[in-house]
């Protein structure tokens, strides 16, 4: 009984953040479904988002602007990995391991800006001093501070937004070019620029998701970001697996992603409450996302094999 109600106890705060990897989720998505790029500038631009938005709000500027100048430094670093890539002919994943590199550094100066050394690993932010739009502090408070009051009306725009984008020109464009880069060519379709600006808003995603997890737990660290592509990855994954069948729209599918991080959170709660030691999270996480990738293609071999034996019993 003390499991059950301790995993119960678990569950707003593992929901609050699978809808805020979530939305880092729907970011890779665009990268790893729509674009067929191989995007690692994630890892990087999480914190970048992180660390923009929290050094801003420490110097007064108000949450709004910090949300939308840690946006613009994610799509920024999102720009460079695309210039890199289209401009300079270096290999797209090899684009995001440069710029991911460059960011560590990057983010170090950001959270440093104004100190003596100009650097820093940590950045704590307070909810006591600061008007945080999410916290940790009331994810289990019925309350106007609740975060699920902020991030779901959050996750909700932006899936209507994306909607909205890739049904336009440019957006099918993005789409013609993670289809069939030839074909989108012949159709007079510049590649290298819908290229450059789907990692831009993907990164911008991914950056804005690194910004309100910073508020969520209270602090910006350089390693916030490690091992997120993984995080976003298991989320498009998992959401695929499950909703597949059910999740036609491209809407519906950008909300599969963020199901996919709520799942994929629950799941890890879960385990954390059978004893499982938090320095094991990462080889668990491994463990996830390779279960649910073999799932598909052990799927397709069974059905095949289980066709061919039919026809040849036939």
């Amino acid at each position: 009984m003390s499991f059950i109600i301790s995993l119960l106890n678990s569950m707003p705060g593992a929901i609050a953040q699978g809808l805020i990897w979530g939305i880092m989720a729907v970011g890779v998505y665009i990268t790893y479904r729509v674009l067929d790029v191989s995007d690692l500038t994630v890892d990087g631009s999480l914190c970048t988002g992180g660390a923009v938005c929290v050094i801003m709000t420490l110097n007064g500027v108000p949450m709004p602007v910090a949300l939308i100048a840690a946006v613009l430094a994610g799509m920024l670093a999102g720009m460079v990995t695309g210039i890199l890539h289209t401009a300079c002919g270096i290999p797209a994943i090899l684009s995001g391991i440069l710029t991911q590199l460059a960011l560590y550094s990057i983010n170090l100066h950001i959270m440093g800006w104004g100190t003596d050394s100009g650097s820093k690993a940590n950045l704590p932010i307070s909810i006591d001093k600061y008007n945080l739009w999410v916290s940790s502090r009331y994810v289990r408070d019925l309350s106007l501070e609740n975060p699920y009051l902020v991030l779901i009306p959050v996750v909700v725009i932006l899936i209507a937004i994306l909607y909205w984008l890739f049904g336009t020109e440019i957006g099918c464009s993005m789409r013609a070019t993670g289809a069939n880069q030839s074909m989108a060519r012949a159709q007079g379709i510049n590649t290298n620029i819908t290229k450059v600006l789907g990692l831009m808003i993907s990164n911008g995603l991914v950056a804005l998701a690194g910004a309100l997890f910073s508020q969520y737990q209270g602090f910006c660290d350089i390693n916030m970001g490690r091992g997120a592509i993984v995080i976003g990855l298991a989320a498009v994954i998992i959401g695929e697996v499950l909703f597949s069948k059910v999740f036609v729209n491209f809407a519906l599918k950008l909300s599969a992603c963020v199901i996919g991080a709520i799942v994929y959170y629950i799941v890890i709660q879960f385990v954390l409450k059978l004893g499982l030691s938090t320095d094991d999270l990462k080889l668990l996480t491994a463990v996830v996302v390779a279960l649910f990738l073999a799932i598909p293609y052990l799927k397709n071999v069974y059905k095949a094999k289980h066709v061919k034996g039919g026809k040849t019993n036939a």
